[in-house]
């Protein structure tokens, strides 16, 4: 009797399965091989270390094993200094990496006592390959403006030889800071700045401070003030030899000020004591020019 029941469940079960009506197909699952970004290959060693040069300043590391060790250069931005963790590793191993301009690139990494080559120029990648082999990602801090484009703005900012302010800018013991151009672009403002070294000593640029400061507490020690995080810097270096010149682009959010109050931008050296101060009012920043009337080198 069991054995009858069990063939009656059988056939009932096939005839389900096979009636068109009640059969359904399974649904194809959608390929990933279009989207796959092919990885770079490369070796390293354990007695010898890789470097890597980005095109723009490394935002994010992820090493794919203990197998690896790798941190950023000191004091260079865009360097990545890479070796074996261990020696003779054999499984495959890979690491990744995002850049300030907003591209992520994949790096398959095997082993070499020999590797042939210890350095590496991204910025050599022909624009093809480059396709192929990193992407872009869209940055938080950008909120959701294109990295690679904001690049290019503050690059060519930064190239670009005209000033559009004249009046905004300080100088004491040989050096001239000054504000020389002020740009707006979706949300973002893009402050220029020019560093004159007239004096015989070399000046290093520890860093820029931006805060909104109340025109009445000017002269007090301790006041509530607004400090104000860059989102980006562009400049080549920010070390200035004695008798020269350099620029930098800051990126911050875009604002505005209240009538009583100005932005306070102070440029501090390093172990030294040549620190400048200007002051924006609130009519430079209303009349910052708009980024489209300039002409972007794109690539």
């Amino acid at each position: 009797m069991n054995n009858i029941l069990k063939q009656w469940m059988i056939f009932i079960l096939i005839a389900f399965s096979t009636n068109p009506f009640y059969a359904q197909e399974m649904p194809e699952l959608a390929s990933l091989s279009r989207a796959r970004l092919e990885p770079y290959k490369m070796e390293v060693t354990y007695n010898k270390t890789t470097h890597l040069l980005f095109p723009s300043p490394i935002r994010y590391v992820d090493l794919g094993s203990e197998n690896l060790i790798a941190n950023k250069a000191e004091d260079v931005g865009n360097v990545l200094r890479i070796k074996a963790g261990i020696k003779d590793f054999e499984e495959e191993t890979n690491f990744s990496v995002i850049t300030q301009d907003g591209k992520f690139y994949n790096f398959d990494v095997f082993y070499s006592s020999y590797p042939d080559t210890l350095t590496y120029d991204l910025l050599k990648l022909q624009k093809d390959d480059e396709k192929q082999l990193s992407t872009e990602v869209l940055l938080e801090d950008l909120k959701g403006e294109s990295a690679s484009l904001t690049e290019l703005i503050m690059k060519t900012l930064y190239e670009n030889p005209k000033s559009t302010i004249k009046h905004i800018g300080t100088k004491s013991f040989g050096i001239h800071f000054l504000l020389e151009s002020l740009y707006t672009h979706e949300g973002k403002l893009c402050f220029v700045f020019n560093f004159k070294n007239k004096s015989n000593i070399p000046y290093h640029i520890d860093f820029l401070s931006f805060k909104i400061v109340d025109k009445k507490n000017l002269k007090r020690t301790v006041v509530q003030d607004k400090i104000l995080t860059p989102l980006r810097e562009y400049i080549s270096t920010k070390n200035i030899n004695h008798q020269s010149e350099e620029k930098a682009v800051y990126l911050l959010d875009q604002f505005t000020m209240l009538e009583d109050q100005v932005l306070e931008i102070e440029v501090f050296e390093k172990d030294g004591g040549r620190h400048h101060k200007i002051q924006i009012e609130n009519t430079d920043l209303i009349h910052a020019k708009i980024v489209k009337d300039i002409h972007l080198k794109l690539q």
